[in-house]
């Protein structure tokens, strides 16, 4: 019921070079992409939806009759759903670098064909894949290989595009790179780059995954091994930053697996055991070397990098200028009630100070912007909390930008744009089918 039914993939291969951000060059590449719904005659009705870190191409319907689970995003993408294949022709491709069918680590090396093909034993071994060989991609090499999907499909401008988490990373990215090819950019629990903590849990993740021995240096297919331990663990950190401390005491308190302590190491409560098979689940369906990728693209993405503001470019000499504030302070205060809460008040001021750098930097990527926003946060998500969403609506507000903000209560911390919560999706549907507001510069929030 509702759903876009069976679905087949289809693979677009680009045989021009690809010079990538970090200057090493792809000599060709393969997208492999679905389609929902139908493209009108002008081309006018297609919306691009962008994944996320685990996601795909395959965000709805079935592969076959007996396939037993739908596209990660089936209850936003179908007929009379939120993005209605019905009235829109949908595009979902899957970016290089993953493991799902577009050229990434796990795709054979065209480097190492042609080196095997002068070896004499060339024959003794199937071609090696690129594996730790593939180069680290950027989300700006995402969107420029989107483009060049947009391109061969013949689609000049979208009607929208569409993306959760990393996937609203892609979507403000096009409206900074490609500002004349979309009219609308759904930004759903997203940030406007990755803070501190969240690039520390990433790399944990990869520690998790480089430590096993099994890794071999990034070439255990070679190997014959597989770093599944690592990979386990490091999808178990990932899990837990994406539910809430208050989903998780719902869904499992402090329930134990067999009634009883059993005064070992393994499984006790139900939580471990959660964690265990979704981590088993996910290391059996997924590359080590596309999640060490990913990971590091996730830290990489700063829409402000390829426009500095004034106020941004001089953030260095500030932070000099504040470590040598501090110290002074430190050495002169000698206990001194005074001092302490003079650099109380310092902090907070250098706080704002950050503040003010990261808006006005944000302010210079969305000054040629030409879109419409909507900007969708969740209450209880903490890996990529609402306040990171606000200061990309703050943005957009003080350049004068079309923006709507929702942020919606939702007990299911960062996954909660993955589910079927009506407001959320009501936001969505009604932001897609209202007319383009051309030329005006209107903002309107809803941080309730």
């Amino acid at each position: 019921m509702g759903s876009v039914g069976i679905v087949t993939p289809q693979i677009f291969h680009f045989s021009e070079p690809l010079t990538l951000e970090c200057n090493r060059t792809l000599p060709s590449f393969d997208l492999i992409i679905e389609t929902y719904g139908t493209l009108n005659s002008d081309k006018s009705n297609a919306i691009l939806i962008c994944h996320a870190l685990s996601g795909s191409h395959h965000a709805a319907g079935l592969h076959s009759a007996d396939d037993k689970k739908a596209g990660w995003w089936d209850n936003m993408i179908g007929p009379n759903k939120a993005i209605d294949t019905n009235r829109f022709y949908v595009v979902c491709v899957n970016n290089i670098g993953s493991c799902f069918g577009s050229t990434g680590p796990t795709s054979i090396n065209p480097e190492s064909v042609k080196s095997d093909s002068s070896s004499t034993n060339s024959h003794d071994s199937e071609p090696p894949v690129y594996g730790p060989d593939f180069p680290l991609v950027t989300i700006k090499d995402w969107v420029k290989t989107q483009a060049m999907l947009s391109d061969r499909l013949g689609i000049e401008v979208w009607h929208a595009i569409v993306g959760g988490s990393m996937g609203g990373m892609q979507a403000l990215q096009w409206s900074v790179d490609y500002p004349e090819r979309l009219k609308r950019c759904v930004v759903i629990a997203s940030t406007p780059k990755l803070s501190a903590q969240n690039i520390a849990f990433n790399e944990v993740a990869r520690q998790s995954i480089l430590s096993d021995p099994d890794f071999k240096d990034g070439r255990y297919l070679q190997a014959g091994t597989y770093p599944r331990r690592g990979l386990i663990l490091a999808r178990m950190v990932g899990h837990i930053t994406y539910l809430t401390d208050d989903a998780m005491k719902a869904k499992f308190g402090r329930d134990l697996k067999s009634g009883k302590f059993m005064y070992g190491y393994d499984v006790e409560f139900q939580v471990e055991s959660y964690l265990r098979y979704q981590g088993e689940r996910f290391s059996e369906n997924f590359d080590a070397n596309t999640y060490l990728l990913m990971t590091k693209t996730l830290d990489y993405f700063d829409p402000t990098r390829d426009y500095p503001s004034a106020v941004a470019q001089d953030h260095t000499g500030s932070a000099a200028h504040i470590e040598d504030s501090i110290a002074a302070s430190v050495e002169s205060s000698k206990n001194s009630t005074q001092v302490e809460l003079e650099d109380a008040v310092a902090t907070l001021d250098e706080i704002e100070n950050d503040r003010q750098q990261e808006l006005s930097a944000l302010k210079a990527a969305f000054a040629h912007t030409q879109c419409q926003y909507l900007v969708v946060s969740f209450t209880t998500d903490w890996r990529f909390a609402p306040e990171r969403s606000q200061e990309i609506v703050d943005a957009l507000m003080a350049t004068g930008k079309p923006v709507n903000y929702i942020n919606v209560d939702a007990p299911h911390g960062h996954d909660s744009f993955l589910f079927d919560i009506p407001r959320y999706m009501g936001a969505v549907r009604g932001f897609l089918t209202a007319p383009f507001i051309s030329g005006k510069n209107t903002a309107k929030g809803d941080r309730s």
